[in-house]
């Protein structure tokens, strides 16, 4: 079965499980965190802050867990977007006030508890925007220091795995496996897909529970095939076969999905000119914002700008859109029209 949201799917299976949250706390935050949080309380919630026009984009859970001997929660982003969002900082906010407000309701209280935001993200740009929401605040930094404490400002963790080294991956297997496939999924080509897969097969005969392994290996598989560029014939029958002799339970996982990505391939072929029809809709409704808001910001456009803009993909109208509030010309949105 097709999976719409592979990245959101792939995380949430695996960091729902408390054991590979608390090994990612463990080794990634920082000690005087670690120093007050009381990781045996550890436990997940089932509330989610992300609205639905944003599920593509983001995945978030929260645990509710001690931290400095009072209940606070620690609530983690996951950004999949290919690309940075400039506004991060003010996306958190809202979310952690909505974190708040559900608590004081559901327990009619007055009192805030601690919320420690994390974001985790893999897109294909390193990611480059401050960690705190005053650097969105203009003219924050010029203002004198008893000015700032009357503007709310704060700063939130940050774990970009798409630059992170195969020595600085760290944790248990599920962990590795995750922040790996997850740093290697935009960047690399099949070759190097194929092999990222092939220690995922090595790594998870380290575990005692056989199949406990072979689950997660399906899971993992299956985020591949569904978020990565195509892997060929030639590329899985390649992994079969070398998988045949490291980890034989993985061969029949892979042979089992690629029968079923191809009969759901076929099925799915029948509705592709359909599809293709709704994403040009989408992507001409997105050219169209566009034009809209950069008009009304910096008045008519010229007919060779509208033309431009009404040719270009959906990710690239989707970043115009996203940092127009902060274009201060027409000529900042230009150079994605060249």
């Amino acid at each position: 079965m097709k999976i719409q949201n592979p990245h959101d799917k792939f995380f949430k299976d695996t960091f729902s499980n408390t054991s590979v949250a608390k090994d990612f706390m463990t080794n990634y935050l920082p000690q005087s965190i670690m120093n007050i949080i009381d990781l045996y309380t550890l436990e997940p919630q089932k509330d989610s802050f992300i609205n639905e026009e944003l599920q593509e984009a983001y995945s978030d859970l929260l645990f509710k867990t001690t931290i400095n001997k009072r209940e606070g929660y620690i609530y983690f982003l996951f950004e999949h977007k290919s690309y940075v969002s400039k506004n991060i900082a003010f996306q958190l906010l809202k979310y952690m006030l909505e974190i708040w407000e559900v608590k004081v309701k559901k327990e009619n209280s007055n009192e805030l508890p601690v919320v420690i935001p994390l974001v985790i993200y893999h897109g294909k740009d390193n990611w480059k925007v401050k960690t705190t929401l005053g650097e969105m605040i203009k003219g924050y930094a010029d203002l004198p220091e008893e000015v700032k404490k009357y503007v709310p400002n704060y700063e939130y963790l940050l774990y970009d795995i798409s630059k992170y080294t195969d020595d600085e991956i760290k944790g248990e297997v599920q962990l590795r496996i995750l922040l790996t496939i997850f740093r290697d999924i935009f960047k690399k080509d099949n070759k190097s897909i194929s092999e990222t897969i092939l220690r995922a097969a090595e790594s998870l005969r380290e575990l005692d529970d056989k199949q406990k392994g072979i689950e997660y290996f399906e899971t993992f598989m299956r985020y591949i095939f569904n978020a990565g560029q195509k892997l060929t014939k030639k590329d899985i029958d390649d992994i079969i076969k070398k998988i045949e002799t490291t980890y034989p339970e993985g061969s029949e996982v892979v042979m089992n999905l690629a029968e079923q990505l191809k009969q759901e391939g076929r099925e799915e072929g029948r509705e592709e000119g359909k599809m293709k029809g709704i994403k040009e809709g989408e992507t001409r409704a997105l050219a169209k914002t566009a034009v809209r808001l950069l008009t009304k910001k910096f008045g008519a456009l010229p007919e060779e700008a509208k033309s431009k803009i009404e040719k270009l993909d959906a990710v690239t109208l989707e970043i115009i859109i996203d940092e127009i509030l902060e274009y201060k010309s027409l000529e900042d949105a230009k150079k994605y029209l060249q």
